[in-house]
């Protein structure tokens, strides 16, 4: 690759610019020895390894990152920031890759950001994932008619399997506080 790589999307706002650049920082110094994937329980659900997608980044490829799902399938279990041999803050850079998304607004990020906040709020009102509450969730932060439409066959076979419950009596009291901590600590609250 020539030293000219031009990128395609570039946020917005000086708070954005600031986010891509701490992000380019954090992956700055990655060797790409593959421990990150190694240590993800989630790389096989990912079309982009992390350790590909931390090349992406250093190149400036971020249109193609922010397509993808890999960094939505993130748990933030922090398994690859604590295997790094570099002692990078992958999980940290996964979180910085979830607020651009938001930003860019494209319609892969539009869909992917209604999923993960409707999995999140589902998990601090209920203490756990409801799956009625939160797929209702998440047809209404989606604000496509046509999505439920599209999941009317997995929720047939569900429902006839007796793996659908309506949500009972949630557990938010309890993790209202660690959810407002986390959205303080990641300057959103």
């Amino acid at each position: 690759m020539n030293g000219a790589v031009r990128e395609t999307w570039s946020p917005a706002s000086e708070a954005d610019q600031l986010v891509l650049k701490e992000l380019r920082e954090t992956v700055g110094a990655c060797m790409q020895c593959g421990t990150c994937t190694a240590s993800c329980p989630n790389w096989h659900a990912m079309d982009i390894t992390p350790r590909a997608m931390w090349r992406m980044i250093q190149f400036g490829m971020l249109d193609k990152i922010l397509e993808s799902k890999t960094f939505w399938m993130c748990s933030a279990c922090y398994m690859c920031t604590l295997r790094c041999p570099r002692g990078l803050k992958l999980t940290s850079a996964m979180a910085a890759l979830k607020r651009l998304a938001g930003i860019a607004d494209g319609p892969h990020a539009r869909r992917n950001l209604a999923f993960y906040r409707a999995f999140m709020d589902d998990v601090e009102v209920h203490g756990r994932v409801q799956e009625t509450s939160m797929m209702q969730r998440y047809f209404l932060k989606a604000r496509d008619p046509m999505l439920p439409l599209s999941y009317l066959p997995l929720g047939v076979r569900m429902l006839g399997k007796g793996k659908v419950h309506m949500p009972g009596k949630g557990r938010g009291d309890v993790l209202r506080p660690l959810f407002a901590k986390a959205r303080e600590m990641e300057g959103l609250s």
